[in-house]
């Protein structure tokens, strides 16, 4: 059986669905598996959260809960696409330094030079690459909770500004 048959998933880390749909990519973060105990035994329940994101300057994200995985996915997909916010990016990267907060998850975001790639944990990667960023240094400091994770860093990414964005808010030229 060769590897094309069985499905060979090296090189692929743990969470990375990254599919395209259309024009969306959507990238499983986290899924989890809730046990509610009745009369029978266990219930189980499943949790996931998925980010989605155009490539291109748009990102959001979507959690959702079902019976079976599948559903939870899908459910989490269709709650992300609807929930995309603009992102202001320069080319492949970000346009200057920015720190995002979300309870007690801290993220450092810097932009970086061509060919770096993206230094990232896998909550923060998955969000930069569904929102199309392909050279960026970060650092996340406090929670490791996959979901105050990927909320710090959609709130570090809502406070990019663009250099004629600057501009025209304090009225002078940066040139």
């Amino acid at each position: 059986m060769s590897s094309a048959e069985r499905g060979d998933r090296r090189g692929k880390r743990d969470g990375d669905r990254g599919e395209r749909k259309g024009e969306l990519i959507d990238k499983l973060v986290k899924i989890r598996r809730c046990a509610c105990v009745v009369k029978g035994g266990r219930r189980f329940s499943f949790t996931a959260m998925v980010v989605v994101g155009d490539g291109k300057g748009k990102v959001g994200f979507g959690y959702a809960k079902a019976n079976e995985v599948p559903p939870a996915v899908e459910k989490a997909t269709r709650e992300g696409s609807r929930n995309l916010n603009e992102v202001n990016l320069t080319g492949k990267t970000i346009p200057h330094r920015v720190n995002g907060r979300f309870g007690a998850a801290h993220v450092v975001m810097l932009p970086a030079t061509p060919g770096t790639g993206i230094i990232a944990g896998a909550s923060v990667r998955a969000v930069c690459e569904a929102v199309g960023i392909h050279d960026i240094l970060t650092k996340s400091f406090g929670s490791t909770n996959p979901h105050n994770l990927v909320k710090a860093t959609l709130d570090a990414l809502k406070q990019l500004r663009s250099r004629q964005e600057i501009e025209r808010l304090r009225g002078v030229s940066l040139s």
